[in-house]
C-alpha cells in the first residue's frame, strides 16, 4: 500500500542566481521531466514552486506578530506531494530531484503525512 509524503525543498538564499539563462532553462525541463517521470509511475499527487516572498505569523497571548521571510536565508522553494511505499522509496525519490544536480545548498525535507487522526478517527480532507 503506497503512503503519501512530502518533500519540501529549500534553499539557502536565492541559490538559483547564480545559474547562467541556459542553465536554469536546463534546470527547469530536468523539473519537468523529474514531474513526467513521477505521474507516469503514479507517484505524484502535485508539486509546485514557492515564491520566495511571503510572510510568517505567529500569536503571543492576544498578540498577532507578522514578519517577512527573508529570501537571502535559507527558505522552502517548492514542494512535492508522492506516494511511495515507505520512507526509504520516498527518499530515493527526492534523491533524484533535480535541485541537488543545480543548487549546492539544496535539502530535501521527507515527511510522512497524516492522514487521519487515530484518537477520533478523523481523516483531513484532500
Amino acid at each position: 500500500m503506497k503512503q503519501e509524503f512530502m518533500l519540501y525543498i529549500r534553499n539557502a538564499g536565492d541559490a538559483k542566481a547564480a545559474l547562467s539563462a541556459d542553465q536554469h532553462l536546463a534546470f527547469i525541463k530536468k523539473c519537468e521531466t523529474y514531474i513526467q517521470l513521477l505521474k507516469a509511475e503514479n507517484k505524484l499527487i502535485a508539486a509546485q514552486p514557492i515564491v520566495r516572498e511571503g510572510y510568517i505569523i505567529s500569536k503571543n497571548e492576544n498578540a498577532w506578530t507578522q514578519i517577512a521571510i527573508d529570501p537571502s536565508k535559507e527558505v522552502q522553494v517548492g514542494y512535492y506531494h508522492i506516494l511511495a511505499s515507505d520512507m526509504d522509496e520516498a527518499i530515493e525519490i527526492a534523491k533524484n530531484n533535480p535541485e541537488f544536480e543545480y543548487v549546492p545548498s539544496a535539502t530535501i525535507e521527507v515527511r510522512p503525512i497524516k492522514l487521519k487522526e487515530e484518537q477520533t478517527n478523523f481523516v483531513y480532507p484532500k
